[in-house]
């Protein structure tokens, strides 16, 4: 229509409204009888029917009746989407969580061609799996826990070409494991776990090129650990717990699963020995408790991120190995009911990071330990367990009495809950009686009451004994799929199951500067992302399951599907189809209109094309910046082909221009998180910036539906790449260094001479990167803001009032609460970038954050236990100072803070202490310089516990967050 009613249509007015009004009643006429009667696909409303049948709902939560059409009409549970090749609303989804049914799944089912999500998740199904569902090749998920299934698996599930979650737990299905199952090329999970299977299972799906987590725990298998299981390349997690693999061992080959982050083969019937498992850097749970295991616990270095060792109940001999105290992130140690002899080590917890939430659990019961080695000094965030040794008999021994007590046996789970938020005295009558309105519990300095929404999950094998000290780390893992602020989601309670798995109930809260209620979207766009398991997967906390929904008060209907009186309502589905089919018919008019006008339209229009659409609408045209073509970009990728990095926005590719230049090309993926605002002030910010520091862009391509932006090419990649051990020679000191005052004086140049000032508003490790010469340039410009104005007095920063945006746990606290973004919230990111550098740590990582750990070790006088041990030998006194720097810089209040200019200052003085020429020209990493890459540190010491100078180092008190 907008061809019609361009100004530039050489039609008068009247007329213009003339055609318009002319297409749109030949539309309605033309679609009309379409829009009669039903407009979901006849044969897979009579198998829903035929499903419905087979189903006993003694509650009446379905409404599915023959008088209305499933998908127009918003059948309980049905889920459908228009298909425009055929004119038909299909079934996507059928999601009949928690609704009490029992009965039998019809064979009918397998009609539902285009299905991709089957839930009947905690009902109480019975009889068998109908082998018809192997014939619905679109299905991703298929969900059945919690039910009464039994009876054998169909082969015929092993030939669905899509299905990525296979999700059976919970129920009595008996028989072996199909062979077939080797043919599931696209799945991720086989959560099979508490059913009956029994037999061997099949080395043939060691050939899965994406199963990541197989949870085959509580069943009756037999037979033998196939080795082939090391094959798959993905494999994360491995639970075969209480199965009987009577007379066999561990497969040595499983120390080769390089990606395996949990191993769990409790009560297994297995013998032999442990093996050798250093291989393994990202594992941090393994459970190999209740078998007979002999020999010696292994003492090669395990994981540094281990959090749980349990090895009880075996025939293990031999001493404690003196490695358990180089384990920083332990939180459980179990070995007792061994045959342990030797003494007992005095500093297991000696390198352990605690902070005031986290414990660390050791039980060495019902061994043969017979004396202590060193002085027993026992924190309070540590419980050691010794009954049953010869240790606890002695008379050589003193004070060990409180850790000779007995403890009961079983399965070990924890014991503990989140304490409660302590709010403030704040009125009882503040929030409704009703509509189910309650204080929010994450906001506990302020008053404030909205309506929550609730959602029971269970975690169903996290990698972790203890939660609360993660608790950070699992709402930034949950928020990952929801565009919510931290204080937004509360974690009400939590309660450890066998397994261990953990149970926890979970409020989502408005955001209380917009509603204190959510609407009727925004419910179940939460709900959608736990139905459909959209959240990206987590190492630490595994899969989870979805439990329920709590909808109360002003939710109670936001669940629920409606059914006019009159006939029945149509759904969005339906409406989107009807509409698109009203713009087909139109299109057929408008084609006949527009051939009778295209002449007319070519000679006064000349000028305009289809290509013009594909220019950026940028105000500006700068010198310098190009705009390629797709098929320009296309070329220098090899058909993208030469893909070297991923993030939200999308693809990164490394691509060579016609005129030979080498450049990075990063393409947004369809529904990216920036879009055109970011696209645009991307372009926008750097046509215009221009300094050593700051990535340089190329050029642009937006067109073909295609947004691209074309840089510098950067052959050292991002400092996060650089951090994260992608390469193989360690970063010293002098390095490290240069690319820090490099990063500040990209950013001093945006804060001071940039025109207008800018705040970039995303500082981070992955957004600095590093040319040959290990030269950092600041990158991705796409949220950044103008800086405004300092005050009339201007000796007070101005700030902007907006959304947070940015990367969690880069993100300044004082923005985070008070929305007010100033130059200084760059800063504080940059002092977690810092703080990256020198500690090697990662930002948030496994419950804990990056500020509040170095702080603690500051304040402890361990600064130096927490330096990088890649970095190599340095002078004490230059990384006090840097480190210092810092800390100061990522301190809680901005006034607190220094200027950009004042970081600069700072790290030319620290750079010229270490080396005169570093601001030039630093040595790169190479092996060589280190020799074994670990570092002497001699006698060091104590830092003091206050203080703020600068020059002199030391390190300054933050509160942890």
């Amino acid at each position: 229509m907008s061809f019609l009613t361009a100004s530039r249509f050489p039609l008068m007015r009247g007329q213009r409204f003339m055609l318009v009004g002319l297409c749109v009643t030949l539309c309605l006429c033309w679609c009309a009888p379409n829009v009669q009667g039903q407009v979901t696909d006849a044969q897979e409303v009579s198998a829903l029917l035929a499903v419905r049948d087979r189903l006993k709902d003694p509650y009446k939560n379905l409404n599915w009746t023959r008088k209305f059409d499933p998908c127009a009409a918003n059948w309980t549970g049905v889920k459908c989407y228009w298909n425009a090749s055929d004119g038909y609303l299909h079934v996507e989804e059928l999601r009949l969580l928690r609704l009490n049914l029992s009965g039998e799944l019809a064979p009918e089912l397998g009609l539902l061609t285009h299905m991709r999500i089957l839930d009947f998740l905690w009902n109480n199904i019975t009889g068998s799996i109908p082998k018809e569902i192997g014939k619905i090749t679109a299905l991703f998920h298929l969900l059945l826990s919690g039910n009464q299934i039994s009876g054998p698996l169909p082969d015929e599930l092993g030939f669905l070409p899509n299905l990525n979650k296979f999700q059976l737990d919970l129920n009595m299905i008996s028989g072996p494991i199909p062979k077939s199952f080797a043919n599931l090329a696209s799945v991720q999970h086989f959560h099979m776990n508490n059913n009956r299977f029994t037999g061997q299972i099949p080395p043939e799906i060691g050939t899965l090129p994406l199963l990541k987590h197989v949870l085959l725990d509580n069943n009756q298998l037999s037979g033998y650990l196939p080795p082939e299981l090391a094959l798959m390349p993905n494999l994360t997690i491995l639970q075969l717990d209480n199965n009987n693999f009577a007379g066999t061992g561990i497969p040595d080959s499983y120390a080769n699963i390089t990606k395996l982050v949990k191993l769990s083969l409790r009560n297994c019937s297995l013998q032999g020995t442990i093996p050798d498992l250093s291989s393994l850097r990202r594992l941090l749970y393994l459970d190999l408790s209740v078998n007979r295991l002999t020999g010696k616990i292994m003492t090669n270095r395990l994981s540094q991120n281990i959090t749980t060792i349990i090895l009880s109940h075996n025939e293990l001999n031999g001493s404690i190995p003196s490695n358990f105290s180089a384990l920083p992130r332990l939180q459980k140690l179990a070995l007792n009911n061994n045959l342990l002899s030797g003494s007992v080590p005095s500093d297991i917890w000696e390198n352990v990071l605690f902070t005031s939430e986290s414990k660390l659990d050791i039980n060495l019961e019902h061994n043969l330990l017979s004396d202590i080695s060193g002085t027993l000094n026992v924190p309070s965030n540590v419980t050691l367990k010794l009954s049953g040794n010869p240790v606890c008999t002695s008379a050589n021994q003193r004070n060990i009495a409180p850790f000779c007590g007995g403890s009961n046996g079983g399965e070990d789970i924890p014991d503990e809950s989140l304490e409660k938020p302590a709010l403030l005295s704040c009125p009882s009558q503040i929030c409704p009686i009703q509509g189910n309105f309650e204080y929010i519990p994450t906001l506990p300095d302020q008053c404030r009451c909205a309506a929550p929404f609730g959602v029971g999950v269970r975690l169903r094998s996290p990698s972790i004994y203890q939660f609360p000290p993660y608790l950070d780390l699992f709402k930034d893992f949950i928020l990952s799929g929801i565009s919510l602020y931290h204080y937004q989601v509360h974690v009400d309670s939590i309660e450890w199951e066998s397994g261990p798995r953990l149970r926890m109930f979970l409020l989502f809260f408005p955001d209380y500067n917009k509603s204190t209620v959510f609407d009727a979207s925004e419910v179940q766009a939460i709900a959608n992302v736990f139905a459909r398991f959209t959240i990206p997967g987590s190492d630490v906390f595994g899969p989870y399951d979805l439990l329920n929904f709590t909808a109360k008060g002003p939710y109670s209907n936001f669940l629920l599907p409606s059914i006019n009186n009159g006939g029945g309502g149509l759904s969005k589905g339906a409406l989107v189809g009807i509409v698109l089919g009203s713009i087909s018919c139109a299109g057929v008019i408008l084609a006949c209109l527009l051939l009778f006008l295209q002449k007319r339209r070519q000679q006064t229009n000349s000028k305009y094309s289809v290509k013009d659409k594909s220019f950026p609408k940028v105000s500006m045209k700068v010198e310098g910046v190009k705009a390629f073509d797709f098929e320009d970009l296309e070329m220098a990728t090899n058909n993208f082909r030469t893909q070297i990095g991923q993030g939200g926005y999308g693809k990164v590719y490394k691509g060579t221009t016609t005129d030979g230049a080498v450049v990075a090309i990063k393409r947004a993926q369809q529904g990216s998180l920036q879009g055109d605002k970011e696209f645009y002030t991307e372009i926008e910010m750097l046509s215009r910036l221009h300094h050593r520091n700051l990535v340089s862009l190329v050029g642009y391509c937006d067109e073909k539906d295609e947004q691209m932006l074309v840089y510098e090419f950067m052959p050292n990649g991002s400092l996060h790449d650089l951090l994260t051990a992608k390469y193989t020679a360690p970063l010293n000191l002098e390095t490290r260094l240069h690319i820090a005052l490099g990063a500040s004086r990209g950013i001093l140049y945006l804060h001071t001479e940039a025109d207008p000032p800018i705040i970039h508003r995303d500082i981070k490790a992955n957004n600095i990167l590093l040319d040959s010469k290990w030269t950092a340039k600041v990158s991705d410009f796409g949220i950044s803001r103008l800086a405004p104005v300092s005050d009339a007095i201007g000796d007070t920063a101005a700030h902007i009032s907006t959304n947070v945006k940015g990367t969690p746990g880069y993100v300044d606290p004082e923005y985070f609460l008070t929305h007010k973004l100033t130059e200084k919230s760059d800063v504080y990111s940059l002092g977690i970038v810092f703080l990256e550098l020198v500690t090697g740590m990662q930002p948030i990582a496994h419950g804990r954050n990056i500020v509040r750990e170095v702080n603690t070790a500051c304040q402890s006088g361990m600064m130096f236990s927490i330096i990088d041990r890649t970095m190599g030998p340095f002078p004490e006194d230059i990384v006090k100072k840097f480190m210092t720097l810092a800390l100061r810089c990522s301190m809680d209040e901005t006034k607190d803070r220094p200027s950009m200019l004042e970081v600069v200052r700072e790290l030319e003085n620290i750079s010229s202490m270490l080396n005169p020429s570093i601001s030039t020209s630093p040595s790169p990493p190479t092996s060589s310089l280190y020799g074994d890459r670990t570092t002497s540190y001699g006698t060091m010491d104590l830092l003091p516990r206050t203080g703020t100078d600068l020059v002199s180092g030391v390190i300054p008190t933050i509160n942890p967050r």
